[in-house]
């Protein structure tokens, strides 16, 4: 008896231990990425996900800062190399956890990086494809105020492409702003992005 306790304390220190290692280690991470360290950033994530292969949040951040780091990119050689990466780690985080709202929301990002660098070039190959991922996510987390207003900005880029009034999606981005509001992460780690964005788009709206 004396003998099975002491393991199980054990087993309760080491696993600690391990879970003190991977809240520092998130931490630090986003610190350097508040401070615009990115590929620092990247890096760290990028070691925690090879220590946490069964956790999908370290391999979202490192494609989701990737992925940022690419909206505005004129070097294709080096946005090539971003969106690439960006691409193996949010497929990595999809073997961790399928059917994800949040990933699909991740690799709409990244579809949206390539149009946006070059709209005749992937428009007609990766726009349906985007709005599929949007539709699929919302099926899966409709209540996801992420997912709700992630569609809305596509949306209303698209509108605007065709020469279409956007006011029809600003009640979508309003509508994801009630969801911000009552919306809870599962952890201080899980995405909760969005609303500041939301909110700068309302504004052009009204």
């Amino acid at each position: 008896m004396k003998k099975s306790i002491i393991i199980l304390a054990v087993l309760c220190t080491t696993i600690t231990i391990a879970q003190d290692g991977y809240t520092k280690g998130m931490q630090k991470a986003f610190q350097l990425w508040g401070e615009g360290k990115t590929v620092d950033a990247s890096n760290m994530f990028e070691r925690i996900a090879n220590a946490e292969s069964d956790n999908w949040l370290p391999y979202y951040y490192v494609s989701s800062i990737n992925t940022i780091a690419s909206f505005g990119e004129k070097d294709k050689e080096k946005l090539t190399q971003q969106l690439g990466k960006a691409q193996d780690f949010i497929d990595l985080a999809r073997q961790s956890a399928p059917n994800n709202a949040e990933i699909m929301v991740q690799q709409a990002m990244i579809y949206t990086a390539w149009i946006s660098f070059d709209g005749a070039s992937y428009g007609m190959t990766l726009s349906g494809k985007v709005a599929a991922l949007y539709a699929q996510a919302l099926e899966l987390s409709p209540e996801n105020p992420r997912v709700v207003f992630s569609r809305a900005e596509w949306d209303m880029g698209s509108a605007r492409y065709f020469g279409k009034d956007t006011a029809p999606y600003c009640k979508d981005v309003e509508r994801s702003l009630e969801l911000f509001d009552t919306f809870k992460a599962e952890s201080a780690f899980h995405p909760n992005w969005g609303r500041e964005r939301a909110e700068e788009i309302v504004k052009n709206c009204n």
